[in-house]
């Protein structure tokens, strides 16, 4: 309504507006720096506190970056700053609702299946020899946990490489980091990395042979078996 009371804004959120204005006006372009805080401040006839609140909101929104002892720079535009971006809310969502989970793991199956079909068909042979030593980095994590889930991603995460997209190897970190938790279950299951390490194998030979939908089933098995695996190790439910 047109008689609403006009809302007062922070002064910080104005001097973000007009700084956002020009960044998109391409007056800075990616990895430009902002003029100095002194400079701003005089631009705009506000205090310092005023221009670092603005900065720390772009920032915080990935459009800016701020290094201490350097102005602030108009961040160069990339997937994983986008998907960064998000990264905090899905996982809280993930711990808030418990549920969503599945819908998590839903959408990697899918994805990944699909991913794992176009990377057989596209696939060079130099991009069979990188996936080969990730599977191999993998193996020599057996002994080591943490390393073991890193080079698990890493494999999954090269897969995409292939396929050409820069955004498909972000998202896959993505879903990958958000349930971590969920995939430290898994690994701790009695004789899971073997098997992990198996399938791993057969996802590779399946891209090595150019078979896209030898790939893709392979894929789907493997992430399938690991849904399965999840769920055996949960405690059971107690009756209330």
């Amino acid at each position: 309504m047109t008689d609403q009371p006009i809302q007062r804004r922070k002064i910080s959120h104005e001097v973000m507006d007009r700084l956002l204005s020009r960044i998109r006006s391409g007056e800075w372009g990616p990895g430009d720096q902002l003029p100095s805080e002194r400079d701003l401040m005089e631009t705009y006839g506000v205090g310092r506190p005023a221009i670092r609140e603005a900065q720390q909101d772009l920032a915080r929104s990935g459009i800016l970056e701020i290094t201490h002892g350097e102005r602030a720079r108009v961040a160069v535009p990339t997937a994983e700053v986008l998907i960064e971006q998000i990264a905090g809310g899905a996982q809280h969502l993930l711990r808030m609702q418990p549920d969503m989970l599945g819908h998590v793991k839903d959408a990697r199956i899918f994805l990944e299946t699909g991913l794992c079909r176009i990377a057989a068909a596209k696939a060079t042979d130099d991009d069979v020899a990188r996936l080969r030593a990730r599977l191999e980095d993998h193996r020599a994590a057996l002994d080591e946990l943490d390393q073991f889930l890193h080079r698990d991603m890493l494999f999954h995460r090269e897969i995409a490489i292939i396929v050409g997209n820069p955004i498909f190897p972000a998202v896959v970190e993505a879903l990958f980091g958000w349930a971590r938790a969920y995939y430290s279950t898994i690994v701790r299951a009695p004789g899971a990395e073997q098997v992990t390490l198996q399938e791993h194998t057969l996802i590779y030979e399946a891209v090595a042979s150019r078979d896209p939908e030898a790939a893709a089933e392979a894929m789907r098995l493997h992430l399938t078996r690991a849904s399965v695996l999840y769920r055996n190790s949960q405690p059971p439910a107690v009756a209330p």
